[in-house]
Protein backbone atom coordinates (compact mmCIF):
# COMPACT_ATOMS: atom_id res chain seq x y z
CA UNK A 1 0.00 0.00 0.00
CA UNK A 2 1.51 3.37 -1.03
CA UNK A 3 0.74 6.70 0.61
CA UNK A 4 -1.37 9.07 -1.52
CA UNK A 5 -2.00 12.09 0.73
CA UNK A 6 0.19 15.04 -0.33
CA UNK A 7 2.56 12.55 -1.92
CA UNK A 8 5.78 13.36 -3.70
CA UNK A 9 8.37 11.03 -5.12
CA UNK A 10 11.53 10.44 -3.16
CA UNK A 11 14.43 12.73 -4.09
CA UNK A 12 17.50 11.50 -5.95
CA UNK A 13 20.08 12.68 -3.42
CA UNK A 14 20.55 9.12 -2.19
CA UNK A 15 19.63 5.83 -3.83
CA UNK A 16 17.11 4.59 -1.30
CA UNK A 17 14.73 1.62 -1.16
CA UNK A 18 12.11 1.47 1.60
CA UNK A 19 10.17 -1.59 2.80
CA UNK A 20 7.39 -1.42 5.37
CA UNK A 21 5.30 -3.69 7.55
CA UNK A 22 2.42 -1.93 9.26
CA UNK A 23 -0.75 -2.35 11.26
CA UNK A 24 -2.59 -0.94 8.26
CA UNK A 25 -1.65 -3.97 6.19
CA UNK A 26 1.78 -3.59 4.62
CA UNK A 27 3.84 -6.79 4.74
CA UNK A 28 7.42 -5.97 3.81
CA UNK A 29 5.89 -3.84 1.06
CA UNK A 30 8.12 -1.63 -1.06
CA UNK A 31 7.16 2.03 -0.58
CA UNK A 32 7.93 4.53 -3.35
CA UNK A 33 5.81 7.54 -2.37
CA UNK A 34 5.82 9.41 0.92
CA UNK A 35 3.71 12.06 2.62
CA UNK A 36 5.43 15.39 3.21
CA UNK A 37 5.08 17.77 6.15
CA UNK A 38 7.21 20.59 7.51
CA UNK A 39 8.30 18.88 10.73
CA UNK A 40 10.16 15.61 10.76
CA UNK A 41 12.12 13.20 12.94
CA UNK A 42 15.87 13.33 12.31
CA UNK A 43 17.91 10.13 11.98
CA UNK A 44 21.63 10.74 11.72
CA UNK A 45 23.93 8.00 10.41
CA UNK A 46 27.67 7.82 11.02
CA UNK A 47 29.38 4.91 9.21
CA UNK A 48 32.71 5.88 10.79
CA UNK A 49 31.32 5.04 14.23
CA UNK A 50 31.65 1.23 14.22
CA UNK A 51 30.44 -1.36 16.71
CA UNK A 52 29.91 -5.15 16.53
CA UNK A 53 30.06 -7.34 13.44
CA UNK A 54 26.75 -9.06 12.67
CA UNK A 55 26.70 -12.87 12.91
CA UNK A 56 23.14 -13.29 11.66
CA UNK A 57 19.40 -13.55 12.26
CA UNK A 58 16.97 -16.44 12.06
CA UNK A 59 14.89 -19.06 13.83
CA UNK A 60 15.06 -22.58 15.19
CA UNK A 61 14.70 -26.05 13.75
CA UNK A 62 12.60 -28.04 16.24
CA UNK A 63 10.96 -31.44 16.04
CA UNK A 64 7.62 -29.66 16.47
CA UNK A 65 8.19 -27.51 13.38
CA UNK A 66 9.69 -30.35 11.35
CA UNK A 67 6.86 -32.76 12.15
CA UNK A 68 4.27 -30.19 11.05
CA UNK A 69 6.06 -29.62 7.75
CA UNK A 70 5.93 -33.36 7.16
CA UNK A 71 2.14 -33.27 7.52
CA UNK A 72 1.63 -30.48 4.99
CA UNK A 73 1.45 -30.80 1.23
CA UNK A 74 4.75 -30.63 -0.63
CA UNK A 75 3.68 -27.25 -2.05
CA UNK A 76 3.08 -25.68 1.36
CA UNK A 77 6.17 -27.26 2.88
CA UNK A 78 8.30 -25.69 0.15
CA UNK A 79 6.40 -22.40 0.44
CA UNK A 80 7.38 -22.11 4.12
CA UNK A 81 11.00 -23.14 3.70
CA UNK A 82 11.40 -20.82 0.71
CA UNK A 83 9.92 -18.01 2.80
CA UNK A 84 12.52 -18.56 5.49
CA UNK A 85 15.64 -19.48 3.51
CA UNK A 86 15.47 -18.20 -0.06
CA UNK A 87 16.91 -14.88 -1.20
CA UNK A 88 13.38 -13.83 -2.10
CA UNK A 89 12.26 -14.66 1.43
CA UNK A 90 13.68 -13.85 4.85
CA UNK A 91 17.05 -15.38 3.90
CA UNK A 92 17.84 -16.63 7.43
CA UNK A 93 21.56 -16.73 8.18
CA UNK A 94 21.72 -17.93 11.81
CA UNK A 95 19.65 -20.78 13.24
CA UNK A 96 19.41 -23.05 16.26
CA UNK A 97 18.38 -26.61 16.93
CA UNK A 98 18.13 -28.94 19.90
CA UNK A 99 20.52 -31.78 20.76
CA UNK A 100 18.12 -34.65 21.60
CA UNK A 101 14.69 -33.72 22.94
CA UNK A 102 13.34 -30.42 24.25
CA UNK A 103 9.89 -29.16 25.25
CA UNK A 104 9.03 -28.71 21.56
CA UNK A 105 9.72 -32.35 20.82
CA UNK A 106 7.00 -34.96 20.50
CA UNK A 107 8.45 -37.01 23.37
CA UNK A 108 11.49 -37.33 25.63
CA UNK A 109 14.52 -38.94 24.00
CA UNK A 110 18.28 -39.08 24.27
CA UNK A 111 21.01 -40.15 21.85
CA UNK A 112 22.61 -42.25 24.60
CA UNK A 113 19.87 -44.74 25.36
CA UNK A 114 22.03 -47.45 26.98
CA UNK A 115 22.70 -46.67 30.64
CA UNK A 116 26.31 -46.45 31.82
CA UNK A 117 27.57 -46.65 28.24
CA UNK A 118 30.37 -44.25 29.16
CA UNK A 119 32.14 -44.61 25.80
CA UNK A 120 28.82 -44.06 23.98
CA UNK A 121 29.27 -47.03 21.71
CA UNK A 122 25.49 -47.13 21.23
CA UNK A 123 25.12 -43.41 20.44
CA UNK A 124 22.41 -42.80 17.82
CA UNK A 125 20.61 -39.82 16.26
CA UNK A 126 17.92 -42.10 14.79
CA UNK A 127 15.17 -40.06 16.47
CA UNK A 128 16.08 -37.03 14.33
CA UNK A 129 16.05 -38.78 10.96
CA UNK A 130 12.33 -38.70 10.18
CA UNK A 131 11.58 -35.03 10.87
CA UNK A 132 14.40 -32.77 12.06
CA UNK A 133 17.25 -33.72 9.75
CA UNK A 134 15.15 -33.65 6.54
CA UNK A 135 13.93 -30.14 7.41
CA UNK A 136 17.49 -28.88 7.90
CA UNK A 137 18.71 -30.52 4.70
CA UNK A 138 15.87 -29.06 2.65
CA UNK A 139 16.55 -25.61 4.10
CA UNK A 140 20.23 -26.02 3.19
CA UNK A 141 19.30 -26.85 -0.39
CA UNK A 142 17.22 -23.66 -0.64
CA UNK A 143 19.68 -21.26 1.02
CA UNK A 144 22.06 -19.77 -1.53
CA UNK A 145 24.54 -18.28 0.96
CA UNK A 146 24.01 -20.95 3.61
CA UNK A 147 23.32 -20.45 7.30
CA UNK A 148 25.04 -21.27 10.57
CA UNK A 149 23.49 -23.61 13.14
CA UNK A 150 23.83 -23.39 16.92
CA UNK A 151 22.96 -26.67 18.65
CA UNK A 152 21.86 -26.84 22.29
CA UNK A 153 21.18 -29.80 24.59
CA UNK A 154 18.28 -29.26 26.99
CA UNK A 155 19.63 -32.05 29.18
CA UNK A 156 22.43 -34.54 29.54
CA UNK A 157 21.34 -38.17 29.15
CA UNK A 158 19.33 -38.97 32.32
CA UNK A 159 21.69 -41.72 33.47
CA UNK A 160 24.52 -39.17 33.64
CA UNK A 161 22.60 -37.06 36.17
CA UNK A 162 22.15 -37.27 39.91
CA UNK A 163 18.35 -37.62 39.68
CA UNK A 164 18.35 -40.00 36.67
CA UNK A 165 15.55 -37.97 35.06
CA UNK A 166 15.12 -35.84 31.95
CA UNK A 167 13.92 -32.92 34.06
CA UNK A 168 16.19 -31.20 36.58
CA UNK A 169 19.20 -32.64 38.34
CA UNK A 170 22.91 -32.10 37.82
CA UNK A 171 25.57 -33.80 35.74
CA UNK A 172 27.50 -36.24 37.92
CA UNK A 173 31.26 -35.47 37.92
CA UNK A 174 32.12 -39.02 36.89
CA UNK A 175 30.28 -38.44 33.59
CA UNK A 176 31.94 -35.15 32.62
CA UNK A 177 34.04 -36.85 29.97
CA UNK A 178 31.09 -38.86 28.67
CA UNK A 179 28.96 -35.74 28.27
CA UNK A 180 31.81 -34.00 26.45
CA UNK A 181 32.05 -37.05 24.18
CA UNK A 182 28.28 -36.76 23.63
CA UNK A 183 28.84 -33.42 21.89
CA UNK A 184 31.64 -34.81 19.74
CA UNK A 185 29.53 -37.81 18.70
CA UNK A 186 26.66 -35.49 17.82
CA UNK A 187 28.83 -33.24 15.65
CA UNK A 188 30.22 -36.27 13.83
CA UNK A 189 26.82 -37.90 13.32
CA UNK A 190 25.29 -34.73 11.93
CA UNK A 191 28.26 -34.14 9.64
CA UNK A 192 27.71 -37.63 8.21
CA UNK A 193 24.13 -36.56 7.43
CA UNK A 194 25.47 -33.55 5.52
CA UNK A 195 24.93 -30.98 8.29
CA UNK A 196 27.81 -28.97 9.75
CA UNK A 197 27.16 -27.44 13.17
CA UNK A 198 28.66 -23.96 13.59
CA UNK A 199 28.36 -23.69 17.36
CA UNK A 200 27.01 -25.28 20.52
CA UNK A 201 25.76 -24.03 23.84
CA UNK A 202 26.65 -26.12 26.88
CA UNK A 203 23.09 -26.48 28.10
CA UNK A 204 19.81 -24.69 27.48
CA UNK A 205 18.75 -22.68 30.54
CA UNK A 206 21.21 -23.86 33.23
CA UNK A 207 19.04 -22.33 35.96
CA UNK A 208 16.34 -24.79 34.93
CA UNK A 209 12.81 -23.97 33.89
CA UNK A 210 10.83 -24.58 37.05
CA UNK A 211 11.39 -28.33 36.69
CA UNK A 212 8.88 -28.49 33.88
CA UNK A 213 10.69 -29.97 30.87
CA UNK A 214 14.17 -31.21 29.91
CA UNK A 215 16.88 -29.47 31.89
CA UNK A 216 20.23 -29.91 33.63
CA UNK A 217 21.34 -27.47 36.28
CA UNK A 218 24.74 -25.74 36.16
CA UNK A 219 26.20 -22.92 38.20
CA UNK A 220 28.58 -20.51 36.43
CA UNK A 221 31.51 -22.22 38.14
CA UNK A 222 30.31 -25.72 37.23
CA UNK A 223 29.72 -24.88 33.59
CA UNK A 224 33.04 -23.09 33.24
CA UNK A 225 34.87 -26.02 34.83
CA UNK A 226 33.15 -28.41 32.42
CA UNK A 227 34.06 -26.29 29.39
CA UNK A 228 37.62 -25.61 30.56
CA UNK A 229 38.53 -29.15 31.55
CA UNK A 230 36.30 -31.42 29.48
CA UNK A 231 34.23 -30.02 26.59
CA UNK A 232 36.80 -27.62 25.16
CA UNK A 233 39.73 -30.05 25.26
CA UNK A 234 37.56 -32.90 23.90
CA UNK A 235 36.30 -30.96 20.89
CA UNK A 236 39.81 -29.69 20.20
CA UNK A 237 41.27 -33.20 20.40
CA UNK A 238 38.59 -34.71 18.13
CA UNK A 239 39.06 -32.07 15.43
CA UNK A 240 36.11 -29.86 16.34
CA UNK A 241 38.15 -26.93 17.58
CA UNK A 242 36.49 -24.57 15.10
CA UNK A 243 33.02 -25.23 16.57
CA UNK A 244 32.01 -22.26 18.69
CA UNK A 245 31.22 -22.86 22.37
CA UNK A 246 28.72 -20.42 23.85
CA UNK A 247 28.12 -20.26 27.59
CA UNK A 248 25.10 -19.50 29.77
CA UNK A 249 22.07 -19.64 27.35
CA UNK A 250 19.43 -18.13 29.61
CA UNK A 251 17.84 -14.79 30.49
CA UNK A 252 19.70 -11.52 30.04
CA UNK A 253 19.14 -10.35 33.61
CA UNK A 254 21.56 -13.02 34.83
CA UNK A 255 24.47 -12.11 32.59
CA UNK A 256 26.83 -10.42 35.05
CA UNK A 257 27.38 -13.31 37.45
CA UNK A 258 28.03 -15.60 34.50
CA UNK A 259 30.51 -13.53 32.53
CA UNK A 260 32.44 -12.72 35.72
CA UNK A 261 33.17 -16.44 36.04
CA UNK A 262 33.37 -17.36 32.35
CA UNK A 263 35.78 -14.57 31.51
CA UNK A 264 37.60 -14.38 34.82
CA UNK A 265 40.99 -15.10 33.29
CA UNK A 266 42.65 -16.63 30.25
CA UNK A 267 42.21 -20.19 31.51
CA UNK A 268 38.51 -19.86 32.23
CA UNK A 269 37.74 -18.09 28.95
CA UNK A 270 40.03 -20.04 26.62
CA UNK A 271 37.37 -22.35 25.17
CA UNK A 272 34.43 -19.96 25.38
CA UNK A 273 33.69 -18.24 22.09
CA UNK A 274 30.88 -16.17 23.51
CA UNK A 275 27.69 -15.80 25.48
CA UNK A 276 24.14 -16.92 24.59
CA UNK A 277 21.12 -15.18 26.10
CA UNK A 278 17.29 -15.34 26.04
CA UNK A 279 14.65 -12.62 26.39
CA UNK A 280 12.19 -14.19 28.85
CA UNK A 281 13.10 -12.05 31.87
CA UNK A 282 10.83 -9.29 30.59
CA UNK A 283 8.34 -8.47 27.86
CA UNK A 284 9.99 -5.18 27.01
CA UNK A 285 13.21 -4.58 29.00
CA UNK A 286 16.38 -5.26 26.98
CA UNK A 287 18.69 -4.96 30.03
CA UNK A 288 21.16 -2.73 28.15
CA UNK A 289 23.55 -2.38 31.08
CA UNK A 290 23.89 -6.17 31.35
CA UNK A 291 24.57 -6.49 27.63
CA UNK A 292 27.13 -3.70 27.72
CA UNK A 293 28.78 -5.32 30.73
CA UNK A 294 29.11 -8.63 28.88
CA UNK A 295 30.62 -6.93 25.85
CA UNK A 296 33.07 -4.92 27.91
CA UNK A 297 34.13 -8.08 29.75
CA UNK A 298 34.99 -9.84 26.47
CA UNK A 299 34.87 -7.43 23.50
CA UNK A 300 36.08 -9.99 20.98
CA UNK A 301 33.58 -12.75 21.84
CA UNK A 302 30.11 -13.40 20.48
CA UNK A 303 26.99 -12.07 22.21
CA UNK A 304 24.04 -13.89 20.66
CA UNK A 305 20.39 -14.04 21.60
CA UNK A 306 19.57 -17.68 20.97
CA UNK A 307 15.89 -17.89 21.89
CA UNK A 308 12.78 -15.72 21.95
CA UNK A 309 9.06 -16.26 21.40
CA UNK A 310 5.65 -15.03 22.45
CA UNK A 311 5.01 -17.57 25.20
CA UNK A 312 1.99 -18.52 27.30
CA UNK A 313 -0.30 -17.76 24.37
CA UNK A 314 -2.15 -19.76 21.75
CA UNK A 315 -1.57 -18.30 18.27
CA UNK A 316 -4.30 -16.13 16.79
CA UNK A 317 -5.19 -17.54 13.38
CA UNK A 318 -5.53 -15.21 10.38
CA UNK A 319 -5.85 -12.22 12.70
CA UNK A 320 -3.08 -9.75 11.83
CA UNK A 321 -4.61 -7.07 14.05
CA UNK A 322 -3.99 -9.09 17.23
CA UNK A 323 -0.23 -9.05 16.65
CA UNK A 324 -0.27 -5.24 16.79
CA UNK A 325 -2.44 -4.94 19.92
CA UNK A 326 -1.41 -4.92 23.56
CA UNK A 327 -3.26 -8.11 24.46
CA UNK A 328 -0.54 -10.73 24.73
CA UNK A 329 0.71 -11.98 28.08
CA UNK A 330 3.98 -13.66 28.95
CA UNK A 331 5.08 -16.34 31.38
CA UNK A 332 5.57 -13.82 34.19
CA UNK A 333 2.17 -12.15 33.91
CA UNK A 334 0.61 -14.27 36.68
CA UNK A 335 3.49 -15.20 38.97
CA UNK A 336 5.74 -12.13 38.97
CA UNK A 337 6.03 -10.34 42.32
CA UNK A 338 4.63 -6.83 42.66
CA UNK A 339 8.19 -5.55 42.58
CA UNK A 340 8.76 -7.16 39.17
CA UNK A 341 5.29 -6.74 37.64
CA UNK A 342 6.55 -3.83 35.57
CA UNK A 343 8.75 -6.28 33.64
CA UNK A 344 5.71 -8.26 32.49
CA UNK A 345 3.00 -5.93 31.14
CA UNK A 346 0.57 -6.66 28.35
CA UNK A 347 2.34 -6.09 25.05
CA UNK A 348 1.86 -6.16 21.29
CA UNK A 349 3.83 -9.09 19.82
CA UNK A 350 5.18 -7.05 16.87
CA UNK A 351 6.29 -4.31 19.25
CA UNK A 352 8.06 -6.86 21.41
CA UNK A 353 10.07 -8.28 18.52
CA UNK A 354 10.89 -4.92 16.93
CA UNK A 355 11.86 -3.28 20.22
CA UNK A 356 13.93 -6.21 21.32
CA UNK A 357 15.94 -6.75 18.15
CA UNK A 358 16.66 -3.03 17.75
CA UNK A 359 17.52 -2.75 21.45
CA UNK A 360 19.84 -5.73 21.25
CA UNK A 361 21.64 -4.43 18.18
CA UNK A 362 22.11 -1.08 19.88
CA UNK A 363 23.75 -2.84 22.84
CA UNK A 364 26.39 -5.06 21.22
CA UNK A 365 24.34 -8.18 20.41
CA UNK A 366 25.59 -9.61 17.10
CA UNK A 367 23.06 -12.41 16.48
CA UNK A 368 19.35 -12.86 17.18
CA UNK A 369 17.52 -16.20 16.86
CA UNK A 370 13.79 -16.77 17.18
CA UNK A 371 12.36 -20.02 18.60
CA UNK A 372 10.08 -22.36 16.57
CA UNK A 373 9.76 -21.51 12.90
CA UNK A 374 6.40 -23.25 12.55
CA UNK A 375 3.67 -24.18 15.05
CA UNK A 376 0.07 -25.31 14.71
CA UNK A 377 -3.12 -23.45 15.57
CA UNK A 378 -2.88 -24.67 19.16
CA UNK A 379 0.69 -23.46 19.70
CA UNK A 380 2.25 -26.91 19.49
CA UNK A 381 2.90 -29.79 19.15
CA UNK A 382 4.67 -29.91 22.48
CA UNK A 383 4.93 -32.91 24.79
CA UNK A 384 4.70 -30.67 27.87
CA UNK A 385 1.80 -28.59 26.47
CA UNK A 386 3.88 -25.44 26.81
CA UNK A 387 2.03 -23.52 24.10
CA UNK A 388 3.74 -20.67 22.23
CA UNK A 389 3.45 -18.55 19.09
CA UNK A 390 5.61 -18.85 15.97
CA UNK A 391 5.98 -16.50 12.98
CA UNK A 392 4.33 -19.12 10.73
CA UNK A 393 1.20 -20.97 11.87
CA UNK A 394 -0.26 -23.96 10.05
CA UNK A 395 -3.50 -25.90 10.08
CA UNK A 396 -2.35 -29.36 9.06
CA UNK A 397 -5.89 -30.73 8.84
CA UNK A 398 -6.83 -28.14 6.20
CA UNK A 399 -3.32 -27.82 4.73
CA UNK A 400 -3.34 -24.05 5.29
CA UNK A 401 -0.50 -21.66 6.13
CA UNK A 402 -0.62 -18.30 7.92
CA UNK A 403 2.34 -15.94 7.79
CA UNK A 404 1.83 -13.77 10.86
CA UNK A 405 3.17 -10.18 11.09
CA UNK A 406 6.00 -11.63 13.20
CA UNK A 407 7.41 -13.34 10.11
CA UNK A 408 7.69 -10.00 8.31
CA UNK A 409 9.06 -8.30 11.43
CA UNK A 410 11.97 -10.74 11.55
CA UNK A 411 12.54 -10.49 7.80
CA UNK A 412 13.12 -6.73 8.13
CA UNK A 413 16.40 -7.66 9.83
CA UNK A 414 17.39 -11.08 8.45
CA UNK A 415 16.83 -10.19 4.81
CA UNK A 416 18.67 -6.88 4.80
CA UNK A 417 21.28 -7.12 7.57
CA UNK A 418 23.66 -9.78 6.38
CA UNK A 419 26.50 -11.67 8.13
CA UNK A 420 29.65 -9.60 8.22
CA UNK A 421 27.76 -6.31 8.35
CA UNK A 422 28.99 -3.81 10.91
CA UNK A 423 26.69 -1.96 13.30
CA UNK A 424 27.23 1.76 12.72
CA UNK A 425 26.40 4.97 14.54
CA UNK A 426 22.71 5.82 14.35
CA UNK A 427 20.90 8.43 16.45
CA UNK A 428 17.32 9.70 16.48
CA UNK A 429 15.74 12.75 18.10
CA UNK A 430 12.51 11.09 19.20
CA UNK A 431 11.57 9.44 22.49
CA UNK A 432 9.27 6.75 21.10
CA UNK A 433 10.50 5.99 17.60
CA UNK A 434 13.58 3.77 17.66
CA UNK A 435 16.17 2.90 15.03
CA UNK A 436 19.36 1.00 14.32
CA UNK A 437 21.66 0.64 11.31
CA UNK A 438 24.37 -1.56 9.83
CA UNK A 439 26.70 -1.33 6.87
CA UNK A 440 26.76 -4.53 4.82
CA UNK A 441 29.80 -5.97 3.10
CA UNK A 442 28.38 -4.95 -0.30
CA UNK A 443 28.40 -1.31 0.80
CA UNK A 444 24.68 -0.96 1.36
CA UNK A 445 23.47 0.56 4.63
CA UNK A 446 20.37 -1.00 6.18
CA UNK A 447 18.42 1.22 8.58
CA UNK A 448 15.50 -0.21 10.55
CA UNK A 449 12.98 2.22 12.03
CA UNK A 450 10.08 1.29 14.31
CA UNK A 451 7.22 3.72 14.85
CA UNK A 452 4.98 2.44 17.68
CA UNK A 453 2.98 5.67 17.82
CA UNK A 454 -0.55 6.16 16.51
CA UNK A 455 0.55 8.86 14.07
CA UNK A 456 2.29 8.80 10.70
CA UNK A 457 5.75 10.32 11.06
CA UNK A 458 7.99 12.17 8.63
CA UNK A 459 11.67 11.29 8.74
CA UNK A 460 14.77 13.13 7.60
CA UNK A 461 17.56 10.65 7.05
CA UNK A 462 20.99 12.26 7.23
CA UNK A 463 24.16 10.63 5.90
CA UNK A 464 27.38 12.45 5.07
CA UNK A 465 25.63 15.84 4.98
CA UNK A 466 22.96 14.54 2.57
CA UNK A 467 19.37 14.36 3.78
CA UNK A 468 16.60 12.14 2.48
CA UNK A 469 12.98 12.84 3.39
CA UNK A 470 10.62 9.89 3.77
CA UNK A 471 7.64 8.99 5.97
CA UNK A 472 6.61 6.01 8.06
CA UNK A 473 3.11 4.86 8.79
CA UNK A 474 1.61 4.74 12.27
CA UNK A 475 2.35 1.43 14.00
CA UNK A 476 4.90 0.42 11.40
CA UNK A 477 8.35 -1.04 10.91
CA UNK A 478 10.55 0.03 8.02
CA UNK A 479 13.84 -1.09 6.54
CA UNK A 480 15.55 1.61 4.54
CA UNK A 481 18.30 0.46 2.18
CA UNK A 482 20.83 3.10 1.15
CA UNK A 483 22.69 1.88 -1.91
CA UNK A 484 26.30 3.01 -2.47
Amino acid sequence: MAFTLNSCKVSKDLNVEVYETSEQGNSLTKITEFSKNESSVLINLNPEDKFQTITGFGGSFTEASASLLNRLSAVNRKKILDAYFSEQGANYSLTRTHIASCDFSLSNYTYAKVENDVSLENFTIEDDKSDLIPMILEAKAISKEGFNIIASPWTAPPWMKDNKKYVGGKLLPEFNDSFALYFSKYLDAYKKEGINIWGVTVINEPHGNGNNWESTLFSPKEMTGFVQNHLGPKLEKEGWGDVKILGYDQNRAGIKEWVDVMYEDEKSSKYYDGLAVHWYESTYEVFPEDLKYAHKKAPNKYLIQTEACVDSEIPHWQDDAWYWKKEATDWGWDWASEKEKYLHPKYAPVNRYANDIIGCLNNWVDGWVDWNMVLDTGGGPNWFKNWCVAPVIVDVNKDEVYFTPLYYTLAHFSKYMRPGAVKIGCTINHKEIITTAVKNLDGTIAVVVFNPTSEKQNISLQLNKKTKSISINAQALQTIIINP
